[in-house]
């Protein structure tokens, strides 16, 4: 499950990087609400890159 959780966290970052997608378009876009979207974005994304920078 956690593997899911990761993908789907980059999938939704590089749409939003590629398009300059709004929180609104990205929900729309993939099925989810702009809440998750918010919580992808903020919260596993921006843990996956301080582990990187680290």
């Amino acid at each position: 499950m956690k593997d899911y959780i990761e993908e789907r966290a980059v999938e939704i970052a590089e749409y939003i990087i590629e398009r300059k997608a709004t929180v609104r378009q990205t929900a729309k876009k993939f099925g989810v609400s702009k809440s998750t979207v918010h919580t992808v974005v903020t919260k596993e994304v921006f843990v996956k890159v301080l582990y990187v920078m680290r």
